[in-house]
């Protein structure tokens, strides 16, 4: 792995701007990546997380702002400069009639691998996704669970020093989704900086060491994750499914103190409660309202709730 050159983090991404048509896709994203850390961006689909990525690997060129890649410009960045960074896209980048180790051995020839070289990386990145007894079974033939992991391995044959994982483990089973968040830690363990974009909360809050939430290509907050634990209080949160009133539950929550009516749309609602004491007088005063509730249930502050109280809605909305 390369170290940094001593111009900046590996990644500085500085009020990015950019738009499809009158669709503004992304609009003042700011963050910085440093050496050994994992950076999350987390955020409902189309919230701006490819597009970011899109733009940092070259791929796009943002309308305004600026991202630097080791101390220089992504948009013009030199070949030495991309040879250091990996790109492991959402959607399976591979091909279906060769084998494993035989796309590895492709990608690792278009980031100049040769010879001994070459092939000690390919058995190296095999064995950091355990595929290694996979290494000669066409690509058409593995599960999607061994695919996602490959297309990692395709991403770091190169030992890359900047990682940027676009939603890596969506639609794989829990299996593959360790395995997977295994490796990444392992990566930024030794010294490699990592962008991870994903929609899931419990997979961000277990592997990031700082993150922004980001939706309609803004980010709403940032930090680590009991930094923004704590934006949305330190008291419980109330959610319930049923019968909905905007107007009947907000009044319901201001005859009860320390509570607030976060969310209420399409059957469901979420209220904020200040603490344990707050909580059981919302629970009380909804049961005694005769509302009529399917569900209803009580959960502690995390990164649902926060995105909740920032967006009014539930991440998976």
């Amino acid at each position: 792995m390369t170290a940094n050159d001593g111009k900046g983090p590996p990644l500085r991404v500085g009020e990015v701007r950019f738009s499809y048509g009158k669709t503004r896709a992304v609009d003042g994203v700011s963050f910085e990546v440093a050496a050994g850390e994992i950076f999350g961006l987390l955020g409902p689909n189309g919230a701006g997380k490819t597009t970011t990525i899109s733009m940092i690997s070259g791929l796009l060129t943002p309308e305004s702002g600026q991202v630097l890649i080791f101390g220089g410009e992504a948009s013009g960045a030199s070949g030495a400069a991309r040879a250091r960074m990996g790109v492991v896209p959402q959607e399976v980048a591979l091909y279906d009639e060769l084998s494993a180790a035989e796309n590895l051995r492709f990608w690792g020839q278009l980031y100049g691998l040769r010879g001994a070289a070459l092939q000690d990386a390919v058995r190296q990145a095999l064995g950091l996704v355990g595929l290694t007894d996979r290494r000669n079974e066409k690509v058409g033939k593995l599960s999607g669970g061994l695919k996602r992991r490959l297309n990692l391995a395709v991403g770091l044959v190169h030992g890359p020093a900047l990682l940027l994982l676009d939603e890596p483990t969506v639609g794989i089973d829990p299996q593959a989704r360790l395995h997977i968040l295994e490796v990444v830690r392992d990566q930024a363990k030794a010294g490699c900086a990592v962008l991870y974009t994903s929609h899931y909360l419990e997979e961000a809050e277990q592997i990031c060491d700082r993150l922004a939430i980001v939706d309609h290509g803004r980010v709403l907050a940032a930090g680590t994750v009991a930094e923004l634990r704590r934006l949305v209080g330190e008291g419980p949160v109330v959610q319930l499914r049923g019968e909905v009133d905007a107007d009947r539950l907000k009044a319901l929550a201001g005859r009860c103190p320390g509570v607030g009516l976060l969310s209420c749309a399409d059957g469901t609602a979420s209220f904020s409660a200040r603490d344990a004491a707050a909580c059981s007088g919302l629970v009380r005063e909804l049961f005694q309202a005769g509302l009529k509730l399917e569900d209803l249930r009580v959960q502690e502050p995390n990164l649902q709730s926060l995105f909740l109280k920032l967006t009014g809605r539930e991440l998976r909305d």
